[in-house]
């Protein structure tokens, strides 16, 4: 599928009254540090806590009304999880919510909180794929993909729509790379509306799929990925792959303590609540700053989620 600059626009139009027009912010300390201008997208203000209101919005508001009537479903150990359960709950219909025992307490809750039905399964890929598919065969539920869909990436590029909205001549847009949906929705706005903006990921060492597959050109699953960023855990989808192939600069790794300084950073200077995976694109930049001297940079934070009892510092 060819996404075009009318279908972004045409997203955007049709979820802004279901999520926020989230601030950006600079700090001059950072500014300063790294040597260049900075505007970070705040999408941990962004309804449930993260970007992906976005993309779970679009592809709900984009359902027929005889699939609304059987509700949707998704598997999910985090922010997806409560992005569905609260855009399903704005447009009153049911959600199922296929979640790894692993996750963490307070993201069931908040599923649980958002009206989601939560299924739990054994934490690995497969016993999540059979769980969605007994649930999907008993509800008839429609199954959304946290990533690998159309129009959940359409909907996470408006973020960085936004952002070049309010700032038309920014040289690079960085964001982290888990599943690939928000960074190929931010290639895909920069490549519509600010062609000359390059797209940059920052990917953990610990899980760089994404790294390897831009390397070698098609995709390397994500095996025993170890990270901090819980939320970059999940390999990348074959619908957002060859978007991210075509429109994306580069993507940088990152150490866990490359992670967890840039979230301190964000954290003391910023005053703002961020989580490790939205650090990691601060981490990217501020790792190889020497590359983007005088240059004016859009960073989105990607999300806000974070278990306040595990703090890395």
């Amino acid at each position: 599928m060819i996404i075009t600059k009318q279908n972004l626009l045409d997203t955007h139009k049709r979820i802004k009254d279901y999520i926020h027009r989230t601030p950006i912010l600079s700090s001059q300390l950072i500014n300063e540090m790294v040597g260049a201008e900075i505007y970070f997208k705040c999408e941990n203000f962004q309804k449930m806590g993260a970007f992906k209101m976005r993309g779970a919005s679009n592809a709900i508001l984009q359902l027929s009304k005889t699939e609304k009537e059987f509700g949707v479903a998704t598997h999910s150990s985090g922010n997806f999880a409560q992005a569905l359960a609260l855009a399903a709950k704005m447009q009153g219909i049911k959600a199922y919510i296929v979640m790894p025992s692993s996750a963490p307490e307070i993201k069931k809750a908040a599923v649980k909180g958002y009206g989601g039905e939560v299924i739990e399964c054994e934490p690995n890929l497969k016993a999540r794929e059979s769980t969605l598919n007994d649930v999907v065969n008993k509800t008839g539920a429609v199954f959304l993909h946290p990533y690998n869909d159309y129009n959940v990436i359409q909907g996470q590029g408006t973020a960085a729509m936004e952002l070049i909205e309010e700032h038309a001549d920014l040289n690079c847009i960085f964001t982290p790379v888990g599943g690939g949906g928000l960074l190929a929705g931010t290639a895909l706005a920069a490549h519509h509306f600010s062609p000359n903006t390059k797209v940059i990921a920052g990917e953990p060492m610990g899980a760089d799929d994404a790294w390897q597959s831009f390397q070698k050109g098609e995709i390397v699953p994500q095996t025993n990925p170890n990270t901090i960023a819980d939320g970059l855990l999940t390999s990348l989808g074959d619908k957002n792959f060859p978007i991210i192939k075509e429109h994306v600069e580069d993507i940088i790794r990152v150490e866990e303590e490359e992670i967890i300084s840039a979230m301190r950073l964000i954290w003391e200077r910023m005053k703002i609540v961020a989580e490790p995976s939205s650090a990691v694109a601060l981490a990217a930049l501020i790792k190889e700053k020497e590359k983007f001297q005088n240059q004016k940079i859009g960073i989105i934070i990607s999300g806000g989620n974070v278990q306040l009892d595990k703090l890395p510092f």
